[in-house]
């Protein structure tokens, strides 16, 4: 899979962090904030799966760490990065060959919640052990160019 991330210039970056706890209704409205409503639903679910899975998992909840998150909206691409303090893990989710350049995932695999991680958003790439996750959504599919002319 090939990730292409926008040009760096283009890109404005904000960064929030938070002590690692599972009450996350306000940390999702200010993720959220620059996002059209109508993808606010799917993208709260994903998101708040990831940041559990930082906080609980990988920071054990414990509150003297925190979870970390740059976003950044650039055209009709949303970006995000979720960095924990924790021990890092193995993702364990496989793929699923059946159709050549589609990636499926099983919920036997990886959990409910990385299972939704992938279902939700269309870039999720592991950083640093497992201890920083980077998910990238496109909200238009832009329309491609006729073959031929």
């Amino acid at each position: 899979m090939v990730a292409v991330s926008p040009p760096v210039s283009r890109q404005k970056w904000s960064t929030l962090s938070f002590v690692s706890t599972l009450y996350l209704h306000p940390v999702l409205d200010l993720l959220l904030a620059e996002v059209p409503q109508s993808w606010h639903a799917e993208l709260r679910l994903g998101l708040q799966e990831a940041l559990v899975n930082a906080a609980k998992h990988g920071n054990r909840l414990d509150p003297t760490k925190q979870v970390s998150v740059k976003y950044a909206v650039s055209g009709t691409f949303l970006w995000w990065v979720i960095a924990d303090q924790g021990h890092g893990f193995n993702y364990p989710c496989s793929c699923d060959d059946t159709f050549p350049g589609e990636c499926i995932f099983h919920a036997e695999d990886c959990g409910r919640g990385l299972y939704i991680l992938y279902q939700v958003f269309d870039q999720v790439i592991w950083n640093q052990g497992g201890r920083e996750l980077h998910l990238g959504k496109a909200l238009k599919v832009p329309k491609r160019l006729p073959l031929i002319r």
